[in-house]
């Protein structure tokens, strides 16, 4: 019996090992004129594979589309709210660097123990940090703007529009 307790210790303990096996390295991104959806679904396979990854400028990502229809929407979102108690939420993020964390949430599988671990190792800054400043940043070439700026709206100015101040 104790033989049969030893190797169900042994084989937990080989799957801790798996899961601590992930060599996390820290991955910055310039948000750069980076279209939103495309650089967050890249930043949500980074993070389930077990890498630290820290956003920066995510006042200069783009969403694509027309400005006024992508404020309308928003707005329409802003008006979700508790008919109870509207303290208790939902919150709404205003602040570029809270709305990239929550469309990286989003697609992320929340719920779970790796996708609570993932969303711990993500970083947004709306600018760059002084402690980032000389390290090497990466931008994703599908994620890039391939249009003109005009047919995209920035995160900064959409913020803007919704009541974020600088």
């Amino acid at each position: 019996m104790a033989s049969q307790q030893e190797k169900v210790v042994e084989k937990s303990a080989s799957k801790q090992e798996k899961v601590v096996e992930k060599s996390p390295s820290q991955i910055i991104v310039d948000g750069t004129d980076h279209i939103a959806g495309r650089l967050c679904s890249n930043v949500a396979k980074l993070l389930l594979q077990g890498n630290r990854v820290s956003i920066v400028n995510c006042d200069k990502i783009m969403i694509s589309g027309k400005r006024k229809s992508i404020v309308e929407e928003y707005k329409a979102f802003l008006e979700i709210a508790s008919i109870l108690h509207p303290k208790h939420g939902p919150f709404h993020p205003r602040r570029p660097d809270t709305m990239i964390s929550r469309m990286v949430r989003g697609m992320l599988p929340r719920k779970k123990p790796s996708g609570q671990a993932a969303l711990k190792r993500l970083r947004a800054y709306i600018d760059v940090p002084k402690e980032l400043k000389s390290t090497k940043k990466i931008q994703f070439e599908n994620a890039k703007i391939k249009k003109s700026n005009s047919y995209f709206t920035s995160m900064g100015s959409l913020g803007e529009t919704i009541g974020w101040t600088k």
